[in-house]
C-alpha cells in the first residue's frame, strides 16, 4: 500500500514538473512573440482586418484642337447601407420614407427596396447593396434621403467612387482615341492617344483605408482619403473634329462602295505635321465598318505607284535623268530577266517623256529608267532612299508603328530584278502614314516633319508642355527636285492624260498620285488576287495647306480596284468638304480671336466644379469645353451646337436636376 502510494506520488511530481515546464515554454514564447515578433504579428492581424485601398484619380480629359472632348472621365457612384451602425428606432421612424424615396428615384418599388433594407438589418448586413452606377445628380439626391442624410454612422450610408471614360464622339476616331487598360497583373495595354499619352492624363492615386465586415468584404473606414488622388492632366489633341468627320464618312461610304475589307484616312496639316483627322475602318463578318486596328500607323504594305514619286526624286538628285527624257515603253511590257513589266494599259504608251511616264503612272518606264540608271551602282539608289529618311520609322508616339522595308544590295530578297520592282513601288513596304509624311515633305518644300497628335498639355487654363514641330530633315532634296515634282503631281490632276484626272475640279486645286498595288501577286490564280487602292497628295496645289492619304485594302474587283476609282473620290471629298468649309484658305492665314480673362474663367469655373449641384447651373458665358465637364459630371447628356462660348442653354438655370437628362448649348 505505502508503495502504491510513493508511486502515485512520484507520479504527480512528474506531472506537475512537466505542467511547469510546460508553462515556462509557453511564457518563454509568450515573450518572444511579444519583444521579437509582436510588431510581425500586429501586422498580418492589422493586415486581416484592415487594409489600405489605391484609389484611382480622374483620368484628365482629352480634347480636340479647337476644345471639343474626345474622352473624358465621369463620375459613378454605389451605394451601400450598413445596418449595424443604425440605431433600432431611427431605423424604423425612416426606413418608409427612405424606401419611397428610393423608389422614385430609381424605379423599383418601395417594396423592393423595403424589404433590401429589412432583410439587411435582420442579417445584420454591414455592406448591403441599394444602387449601383449612379451618376452625380442621383448620388448627391441619395445622399439626401432620410436617415442617408445623417450620414455613414448614423444613417448606414456607404458610398463607393469609381470614373468611367465616355467618348462623346463614339465610334468616331474610336481607335485613335484609343484606351489605356491594367490586368490584374498590372501589365498594362495601350492604344491609341489615351495609350501614347497616359503619363499625362493618369494622374497619381491616392489611399483609403477600409476595414474588413462580413463576407470578405471591405467597408471604408471614415470619410477622409488617407492620401487625395491628384488628377491627371489635360491634354489637347491635333485632331479637327470637323475634319475628323468628314475623312470618317467619307471613308465609311466608298469602303462599303466597294465592299472593301478594311482602309485608312490620314489628312495632315502641312507647315506643321499636325495631324487633323485619322480614321481606321474594318469591315466585320456582317459587313459593317468600325475602327478595329491603326492601320493609318501600324501597317506597313507595297506601296505601289505612290512610290514613284520616291523614285524619281532618287533620280532627279542624282541627275541620272532630266523630266524631258524620252522612255520607250515598248508596248507595255518589259522583259528583264525571266519577269515581265506590266502598264495597266494594253499596248503601252510608246515614247514618252520621264513627266508624262509619272502623269500616266508608265510601270514599264520607271522600271527602265531606275534599272538602267543604277544596275552598275545599286547603292547609290538605296542609299539615296536612306538619306531621305525612307527606311526609318517615323518615332511615332502611338504605339505599334509599322517598321519600313528598303532592302539593300546582298540583303535576303535582294536580286537583279529588285530595282525595276521597287521603282513603282513592290520589294519595298510602308506604312499610310510614313508615305504621306514624305508627300507632305514636297508640298513643304522639302522640309520633312514628324507627323504630330499633341498640341499642349494643360492643368486648368495653365499650360504644362507645350509641343511644337519637329523636323525630321530641313531638306530631304533640292529646292528644284521639289519645284519639278510638285508641277507632275499637279499635272497628274490637271492633265488629261493624267491618272487623277477624273478628280480634278476648276473650283480648287489638288496635286497627287495614284497607287493600285497588287497583293497576293505570286499566286498563280487570278481570283485570289486582291488589290490596294490608294491616292497620296496635298490640296491647294499651288499654296498646300494640307496633305492627306486615303488607302483601301481589297476592293470588290468587279466594282472596281483603281487607285484613282476608289480612293481618289475619297480624298477629292475630303478636299472639297475642307475648302467649303473655309473658301479662303488659299489667302487667309489663321486669325487669333480676342481671348477674355483666362484666370477670370477658369475661377468661374473652378467654383461652379467645386460646388454641389441640386438644380441646372448657369454655364452662360462659359467655354464650351468648360461648360460640358461641368454639365456631365452631373449626370447629364450634354449636346454641343457651334464652337467658342455659351450664349444659350436649352434647360434654365435653377431646373431641378431630377427632371432633367438632356441639355443643348449652343456655342458662338
Amino acid at each position: 500500500m505505502a508503495i502504491t502510494e510513493k508511486n502515485i506520488l512520484t507520479r504527480l511530481y512528474v506531472v506537475a514538473a512537466c505542467l511547469f515546464l510546460f508553462a515556462i515554454a509557453v511564457g518563454i514564447k509568450l515573450v518572444t512573440i511579444q519583444l521579437v515578433h509582436g510588431d510581425k504579428y500586429k501586422e498580418i492581424a492589422m493586415q486581416r482586418t484592415e487594409k489600405m485601398f489605391t484609389i484611382q484619380p480622374n483620368r484628365g480629359n482629352l480634347y480636340s484642337d479647337d476644345g471639343s472632348l474626345l474622352a473624358t472621365s465621369v463620375s459613378r457612384y454605389t451605394i451601400r447601407f450598413d445596418a449595424v451602425t443604425v440605431n433600432g428606432e431611427a431605423f424604423e421612424s425612416h426606413v418608409g420614407p427612405l424606401s419611397r424615396a428610393l423608389g422614385d428615384l430609381l424605379g423599383k418599388s418601395s417594396e423592393h427596396y423595403e424589404n433590401v433594407l429589412r432583410k439587411a438589418r435582420a442579417n445584420q448586413n454591414r455592406y448591403a447593396l441599394i444602387a449601383r452606377n449612379l451618376d452625380y445628380s442621383e448620388y448627391m439626391q441619395v445622399k439626401d434621403f432620410p436617415l442617408f442624410r445623417e450620414g455613414p454612422y448614423k444613417g448606414g450610408l456607404i458610398v463607393e467612387q469609381k470614373t468611367v471614360r465616355e467618348h462623346p464622339l463614339g465610334k468616331i476616331a474610336e481607335r485613335s482615341v484609343g484606351y489605356e487598360r491594367f490586368d490584374e497583373n498590372g501589365y498594362a495595354t495601350r492604344v491609341g492617344l489615351e495609350g501614347a499619352f497616359g503619363d499625362y492624363l493618369r494622374g497619381i492615386e491616392g489611399k483609403r483605408l477600409k476595414q474588413r465586415i462580413a463576407k470578405g468584404q471591405w467597408k471604408p473606414i471614415g470619410l477622409n482619403n488617407i492620401v487625395e488622388p491628384k488628377d491627371g492632366y489635360d491634354v489637347v489633341s491635333t485632331i479637327d473634329i470637323n475634319i475628323q468627320d468628314i475623312a470618317h464618312h467619307a471613308l465609311l461610304g466608298q469602303l462599303e462602295k466597294y465592299k472593301a475589307d478594311h482602309g485608312c484616312v490620314i489628312v495632315m496639316e502641312t507647315a506643321t505635321g499636325e495631324i487633323k483627322a485619322i480614321s481606321n475602318l474594318g469591315r466585320t463578318s456582317e459587313g459593317k465598318y468600325y475602327e478595329r486596328l491603326n492601320y493609318a500607323i501600324g501597317e506597313s504594305h507595297e506601296p505601289g505607284s505612290t512610290f514613284k514619286l520616291m523614285s524619281l526624286v532618287a533620280a532627279l538628285e542624282d541627275e541620272v535623268i532630266d523630266t524631258s527624257a524620252v522612255i520607250d515603253t515598248e508596248k507595255g511590257r518589259w522583259r528583264i530577266y525571266d519577269r515581265i513589266v506590266r502598264d495597266s494599259k494594253h499596248g503601252g504608251y510608246g515614247k514618252i517623256s520621264v513627266s508624262e511616264a509619272f502623269e500616266v503612272s508608265s510601270n514599264t518606264a520607271f522600271a527602265k529608267i531606275i534599272h538602267n540608271s543604277y544596275k552598275e551602282n545599286p547603292e547609290a539608289f538605296v542609299d539615296r532612299l536612306m538619306k531621305m529618311g525612307l527606311h526609318q520609322e517615323l518615332g511615332m508616339p502611338i504605339k505599334g508603328e509599322g517598321k519600313p522595308v528598303i532592302r539593300y544590295p546582298g540583303d535576303k530578297g535582294w536580286s537583279g530584278i529588285s530595282l525595276a520592282w521597287m521603282s513603282h513601288g513592290y520589294e519595298v513596304s510602308l506604312t499610310p502614314l510614313q508615305t504621306l509624311a514624305f508627300y507632305n515633305a514636297i508640298a513643304n518644300n522639302g522640309e520633312l516633319l514628324r507627323p504630330r497628335l499633341i498640341k499642349e498639355v494643360k492643368e486648368g487654363y495653365k499650360t504644362i508642355h507645350k509641343f511644337d514641330k519637329e523636323v525630321l530633315d530641313p531638306a530631304i532634296c533640292s529646292q528644284k527636285t521639289v519645284d519639278q515634282v510638285k508641277q507632275l503631281l499637279k499635272n497628274v490632276v490637271e492633265s488629261e492624260r493624267g491618272t487623277g484626272h477624273k478628280l480634278y475640279s476648276p473650283n480648287f486645286s489638288m496635286a497627287g498620285k495614284t497607287g493600285t498595288a497588287q497583293k497576293n501577286y505570286v499566286t498563280k490564280d487570278p481570283d485570289k488576287l486582291r488589290y490596294i487602292s490608294t491616292f497620296a497628295g496635298y490640296f491647294p496645289a499651288e499654296n498646300p495647306k494640307y496633305s492627306c492619304i486615303v488607302v483601301i485594302h481589297e476592293p470588290d474587283k468587279s466594282v472596281g480596284y483603281y487607285g484613282a476609282d476608289v480612293s481618289g473620290p475619297v480624298f477629292k471629298s475630303v478636299a472639297q468638304k475642307i475648302y467649303a468649309n473655309n473658301p479662303l484658305i488659299d489667302e487667309v492665314e489663321s486669325l487669333q480671336p480676342a481671348t477674355g480673362d483666362l484666370e477670370t474663367e477658369y475661377e468661374r469655373y473652378y467654383a461652379e466644379a467645386r460646388k454641389e449641384h441640386n438644380e441646372i447651373p448657369n454655364v452662360k458665358g462659359m467655354s464650351g469645353m468648360d461648360a460640358v465637364s461641368i454639365l456631365e459630371n452631373l449626370g447629364l447628356e450634354v449636346e454641343v451646337r457651334g464652337n467658342g462660348k455659351v450664349k444659350k442653354q436649352s434647360v434654365p438655370r435653377g431646373t431641378d436636376l431630377k427632371r432633367v437628362k438632356k441639355i443643348v448649348l449652343h456655342l458662338s
